[in-house]
Formats: C-alpha cells, structure tokens, sequence
C-alpha cells in the first residue's frame, strides 16, 4: 500500500500548537520582541493571537518561521 508523506515540516501541526509551544518556550514578552504584532504585547492571549494570525498571512508566516528555527 502507497503511504504519502508530506514535505511541508508544518504538516499535522496546528497553529495553536505552535503559538504554544512558542508561548512555553519564550514567554509573551520575548515573542512580542522576537515578532514585533500587538497581540503579542499588549494584553495576550493565545485565543486573540490565534485570531489575528489566521487573519493576517504575513504575521503567521514570521510566527510559523520561528518556530522551524526554533525546532532544528
């Protein structure tokens, strides 16, 4: 049986996963460094951070970026 692996490292992994991993690993005040977006640095959430990243590509791209750096 054919088994088709994906090339995308982000496959599987959700966007609130990574903001939490994130979160966990950084803190909201070094992320809000790291990815200069106000959801980061002003009153944080994941919920009204996940909110603003799927409306905003170019914000969950630099999120999703610093993640891949993150895991190697």
């Amino acid at each position: 049986m054919y088994q088709h692996t994906s090339k995308d490292p982000l496959h599987g992994i959700t966007l609130e996963m990574i903001l939490t991993r994130l979160v966990e690993q950084y803190g909201w005040d070094e992320m809000g460094r790291i990815v200069r977006i106000r959801c980061f640095n002003h009153d944080p959430s994941i919920k009204s951070s996940l909110q603003f990243l799927r409306r905003t590509p170019w914000a969950r791209k630099k999120v999703e970026a610093l993640y891949l750096r993150e895991k190697k």
